[in-house]
């Protein structure tokens, strides 16, 4: 019975693409159709499409003009992202901490997926009187969050806009910003300044202040953030607050995210 549910639970088609993956290795690392078939334990036919979709994607490529396909650099995006995604986890944890304190009530760390933020740790002192429970795993848009700003800040403008409008931003408080064109000026000007803050923006009654965790060409890992009740302080006394100690913090993160090997291989090329 366990072995019929594990099997209504599993989508062939991708353990087979996984399976064509695999078939490549430091013996094998360019193959025809036959010898993918063979190694994945499939078919020629589906070896065939299989290849095909994993070159559009981009994971796999011909060999110039002949029959042969290998993977790409491509392939090496996931496993560079989850290293680097770790190392952030454990040396971030220390710098969150650090963070929170009588004003600045959580501390978190997030990382963009398509057109939504996140978060990958948290530390938590209070916002019990706002009702906000934020946990890792949980998702925010990208749009109207400092921590999704503070990563688009560091992502070719073309590419900003196309995750903007991927998933249209909508009215999420009174505060929400919608308008793209004027989102990407916010987004420009984060740049500028080193820094973003949502003012209420996705939670009524939350301001964030975000900085990037880049890598050593200044592509964006993920980003540092804190929060704290948007009342009992102006927005100015805010960000007079938060902003230097979050951008040493994501300084410091990002050179300990460096030398420890991580890094974030992505293709951000039309």
């Amino acid at each position: 019975m366990s072995d019929e549910k594990n099997e209504k639970n599993t989508v062939k088609s991708v353990a087979k693409a996984f399976a064509v993956l695999k078939a490549f290795g430091p013996d094998s690392e360019e193959l025809v159709i036959a010898e993918v078939a063979r190694a994945a334990g499939t078919d020629n036919a589906t070896a065939f499409r299989m290849l095909n979709t994993l070159v559009d994607l981009g994971y796999v490529e011909r060999v110039g003009e002949t029959k042969r396909f290998r993977l790409t650099l491509k392939c090496l995006d996931l496993g560079f992202n989850a290293i680097a995604r770790s190392d952030i986890r454990s040396l971030g944890r220390p710098l969150l901490r650090s963070l929170v304190d009588d004003h600045i009530e959580a501390a978190s760390i997030g990382v963009l997926d398509a057109y939504e933020v996140v978060y990958i740790e948290r530390i938590q002192a209070g916002l019990q009187r706002l009702a906000v429970d934020v946990r890792v795993g949980n998702r925010v848009p990208a749009f109207s969050s400092a921590l999704g700003r503070a990563i688009l800040a560091h992502l070719p403008v073309a590419t900003e806009r196309e995750i903007l409008e991927a998933n249209p931003p909508k009215q999420l408080t009174e505060y929400t910003m919608v308008d793209i064109n004027r989102l990407l000026d916010e987004i420009a000007k984060v740049r500028a300044d080193g820094f973003a803050v949502s003012d209420q923006e996705t939670v009524t009654g939350l301001r964030v202040l975000a900085a990037p965790i880049t890598d050593i060409d200044g592509v964006p890992l993920a980003a540092l953030s804190v929060a704290a009740p948007a009342f009992g302080q102006t927005l100015e006394d805010f960000i007079t607050r938060a902003r230097d100690i979050t951008c040493e913090a994501a300084r410091q993160l990002s050179f300990a995210v460096r030398a420890a090997g991580g890094t974030a291989a992505q293709s951000l090329a039309p």
